[in-house]
């Protein structure tokens, strides 16, 4: 008869969630976040992450997504979108601020085990403070700070970032925005005063969503829906707050449950040869505590709008262009040396059907700057590609070769490279010097020399879509700590507005 009934017994919150909500709810007014070097780097992240937004918006393929789901819709206290007049609801606009800081693949990016971009949760951390400091407002309370929309990306870089170090989720064929959707849940219930069971709750339900898959990542099958599944997934958190904020119960074991639970449904197998993992590795593997190591080490793009995989070859590309941009026809081969995950991600040939296919391949990002001795948005279009066929002509000529120092040293905690190396050789039997970046220009270690490059990214996005008046007023905003800090939330988000 025990064979064939459940036993009923309703189990405790998995640890892991567990984890999450004591950190999260761990901070308060009287308890902050004391790291000065993770609330410096927050704030570069900010104001980097809104001005890759605002380039986005010269892009109609981006902006085609934007605005209310019904034409004409009003919303008391609606959250603005930066860069445009739209006001939305919370979960729109969530999923709009997150489609426009993505869409460029611009803004940073965190590189373990799993790979993601931890400033897309400002997606719904954005559009739910904006919308709560009206609402406080209106009622006479104080609205929210600056200083609490930054310590909410600290904490969900944190969590997002953990999460990657370990667990590879893109091996068992899931997409890393659902640890967006996890961080932003956890960040914008705290946001809306969750208590502790509200919090759970709210985590439970984003794990026992479907997950995105990686499909629209990968050969043949790359495309636009990766510069807007990160939007989807930050929307999707501030829904699912929502919901638990309404008082719905949560799913204790989300995780661990045998059969029914995220482990054994979505964690059990690889996505190369389907082999069952043994039941103790299909667990997350969480080494350190959360605290504010990410937002820390977190890697910034500086230089090219490209996979992060690809910057550093990006960069030896344009050291190498003087030497053979006038002898483009005499090259034999050209030798590029990198690392296990690149050639997982973005090493391809064949075809390039869009410009989300040409940004997430390696010998796309590495014949433009050869050729042209830079490497922009732009250079993804269509007509751009089209007209120039010199890059294909310069990709036919790519060798892709593995260095395990590189792909050991990508995973090293006191490394974290992202290495690549470019040589060119002739036909007549000359060759350039091998050009070797292991650390591309937006990692910790370059840090002094980045942020003043950082900077220059900025006023250069603001300039897209500002006056100049208004681009002085918010890059003065920048450089004052203070000030930004204490900002309400409700201003900040006006002066980005149209």
């Amino acid at each position: 008869m025990s064979a064939n009934v459940d036993l009923n017994q309703r189990p405790d919150y998995d640890p892991e969630l567990q984890a999450i909500a004591d950190y999260v709810l761990g901070f308060s007014f009287k308890n902050r976040i004391e790291s000065q070097e993770a609330l410096e780097t927050a704030r570069h992240c900010l104001m980097d992450t809104l001005g890759c937004g605002l380039l986005a918006l010269r892009f109609p393929e981006c902006t085609k997504h934007l605005g209310p789901l019904v034409e004409g819709t009003t919303v008391p206290h609606g959250a603005r979108v930066p860069g445009t007049q739209l006001r939305l609801d919370p979960v729109k606009a969530a999923w709009d601020i997150g489609c426009i800081v993505r869409w460029l693949d611009y803004n940073d990016t965190w590189l373990a085990a799993e790979w993601g971009h931890p400033s897309d949760n400002l997606g719904g951390i954005l559009a739910i403070a904006d919308h709560l400091s009206q609402r406080r407002l209106s009622k006479g309370e104080k609205p929210l700070i600056m200083r609490d929309v930054l310590e909410a990306m600290i904490m969900a870089h944190e969590i997002q970032g953990v999460l990657a170090l370990e667990n590879s989720f893109n091996r068992v064929g899931l997409d890393h925005v659902m640890l967006v959707k996890v961080a932003s849940t956890a960040v914008v219930a705290k946001l809306m005063g969750a208590d502790r069971d509200q919090m759970l709750s709210a985590l439970s339900h984003a794990f026992v969503d479907g997950q995105s898959l990686r499909t629209y990542r990968h050969a043949p099958n790359a495309g636009s829906r990766k510069s807007w599944a990160a939007g989807d997934a930050t929307s999707r958190a501030v829904r699912l707050a929502d919901i638990a904020m309404r008082g719905e119960m949560g799913i204790p074991g989300v995780l661990s449950a045998p059969q029914w639970g995220f482990y054994d449904v979505s964690f059990s197998k690889t996505n190369k040869d389907q082999a069952i993992k043994p039941e103790a590795d299909r667990r997350f593997r969480i080494s350190q505590s959360y605290g504010t190591y990410v937002m820390e080490n977190v890697l910034f793009k500086i230089s090219f709008p490209a996979e992060f995989h690809a910057q550093t070859a990006a960069e030896a590309a344009v050291t190498l262009h003087p030497q053979v941009r006038d002898r483009l026809e005499e090259i034999d081969r050209i030798v590029v040396t990198t690392h296990e995950s690149a050639i997982r991600i973005i090493s391809k040939v064949g075809a390039l059907a869009n410009p989300a296919d040409r940004d997430h391949c390696l010998q796309y990002m590495i014949a433009v700057p050869l050729a042209f001795g830079s490497l922009t948005a732009e250079h993804y279009e269509d007509d751009f590609h089209l007209t120039h066929p010199v890059i294909d002509f310069l990709r036919d000529k790519m060798e892709i070769v593995e260095d395990e120092r590189y792909s050991r040293e990508y995973h090293q905690a006191d490394k974290r490279s992202i290495a690549n190396a470019v040589q060119i050789f002739f036909k007549d039997g000359t060759q350039t010097e091998q050009v070797a970046v292991e650390y591309p220009l937006g990692h910790r270690r370059r840090r002094e020399e980045g942020v003043p490059q950082l900077k220059e990214k900025f006023r250069s996005n603001l300039a897209t879509r500002f006056p100049a008046q208004r681009c002085e007023q918010i890059f003065a905003l920048y450089e004052d700590t203070a000030q930004l800090e204490s900002m309400p939330v409700d201003a900040f988000m006006e002066l980005w507005a149209i």
